[in-house]
């Protein structure tokens, strides 16, 4: 059961898209417009999506921007800046070996990794806001490193948005390529002000003995709906690590599906969601085992204050000819307030023999005998409850191997506790 497109997919001129014309592009679009015209947009009766509340989407008119001609004060070099979906510059010079470059341009270059990988990651098969994705390939970024280079300084990628004079919908689309023994370190942050639905969706793809480090702070405005779909396929001996920081949007939800297809790929999952108000923060991750003697790693920090919600989903799929498979998953959760709640829904499909796996999740609040302790040392009791707050924090982020991409997340998200 699904809910109806809203005008998303209907608004705008198709024909006016980059590329517009040539096969392969007009066949990719319209595979998205006809899988999300027979999907809609979900609904809670849809198993994926029965935590997570998105009738803030419904009973609007919707306007997909075009490229704005006044520039928006984002507040920070990058490498690239994207606002409201559409490739606005790029402030930072690129090490060798690294191209990065706006996707409307790849298309209308016919660009060859382009046609190889652009949508053969993402998968539209019961994938609502993929699909929808899709039908409007207009604009985002395709990050290519060659084979063999490997980059110490984190890229900086910013995605913002503006507000327009009705409600905005934007579905930018990342292609992230990294060649054989390449590493390259991506700091995304997303930000934003008034009222829009951000839709991204990045597919990465893993060259063998390649390593991505992959740091999102999304932190999107208080009247967004922001939902982020990451699909990676890993080759052998190749690993992906993410942290996702959210703190934004009042509907956030940040999806991660990951293929593990050769023997010696790792993924590590990891991420802290801050929450309060009445936000809604969702992390939906699936890890494919899709082949023998690979590692994962999931670790997810939820800290929910006032009436503020979290959801995570995580599922780990070992198949049959996946033996040697070593994955562990867990979630923790810190209840501020009575009003707060999280759905916890971690999920084991194993069909191999000679593997270890485990899963966990836990909810509480405040661990009373700490407190106490503290007070019991002339701490103030706000003070005591903060500095609890900051060590359960700054345990989410230990996971990060980037010292600066650590250093600025950490920053964030210490700040977030002295928000209104």
């Amino acid at each position: 059961m699904t809910g109806e497109p809203t005008g998303l997919l209907h608004t705008g001129d198709a024909a006016s898209l980059p590329g517009a014309g040539n096969t392969w592009i007009d066949s990719l679009r319209q595979a998205g417009a006809r899988r999300f015209t027979g999907l809609g947009l979900p609904t809670r009766k849809v198993e994926d999506w029965k935590y997570t509340d998105l009738r803030a989407l419904s009973g609007s008119a919707w306007d997909h921007p075009a490229a704005l001609a006044d520039p928006v004060e984002t507040g920070e070099d990058a490498s690239a800046v994207l606002v409201n979906g559409c490739w606005t510059r790029g402030d930072r010079p690129l090490p060798d070996g690294v191209e990065l470059v706006s996707l409307a341009r790849a298309i209308e270059d016919e660009d060859d990794v382009v046609r190889s990988h652009l949508g053969s990651v993402a998968s539209l098969a019961r994938k609502h806001f993929v699909a929808l994705n899709t039908a409007w390939l207009a604009d985002g970024l395709v990050l290519k490193v060659a084979d063999g280079v490997r980059v110490d300084e984190p890229l900086h990628v910013t995605l913002a948005g503006a507000p327009g004079a009705q409600r905005l919908a934007w579905h930018p689309r990342n292609l992230i390529v990294l060649g054989r023994e390449a590493s390259l370190t991506l700091v995304v942050r997303h930000l934003g002000t008034g009222d829009y639905l951000a839709n991204l969706v990045e597919e990465v793809v893993l060259e063998r003995g390649s390593r991505l480090r992959h740091y999102r702070v999304q932190d999107d405005s208080p009247d967004a709906v922001s939902v982020s779909t990451t699909e990676v396929k890993v080759a052998g001996d190749a690993s992906y690590e993410s942290f996702v920081l959210a703190t934004g949007a009042g509907v956030g939800r940040n999806q991660i599906a990951v293929e593990l297809g050769e023997p010696g790929a790792s993924v590590r999952l990891d991420g802290a969601c801050l929450g309060r108000h009445r936000q809604q923060l969702d992390t939906t991750t699936v890890i494919d085992h899709a082949a023998a003697h690979c590692t994962s790693r999931e670790a997810y920090r939820y800290i929910l204050d006032d009436s503020a919600k979290g959801v995570f989903q995580g599922r780990v799929t070992v198949r049959k000819h996946a033996g040697g498979t070593d994955s562990h998953q867990s979630s923790k959760t810190l209840l501020l307030s009575g009003r707060a709640g999280v759905d916890a829904k971690p999920e084991l499909e194993i069909y191999a023999d000679d593997v270890r796996c485990g899963h966990g999740a836990t909810v509480g609040e405040i661990d009373q005998d700490a407190l106490f302790y503290l007070r019991s040392r002339g701490i103030p009791l706000d003070e005591a409850r903060d500095l609890l707050i900051g060590a359960f924090i700054e345990g989410a982020l230990e996971t990060i191997g980037s010292p600066v991409a650590q250093e600025l997340l950490l920053d964030h998200a210490m700040a977030w506790r002295t928000r209104a």
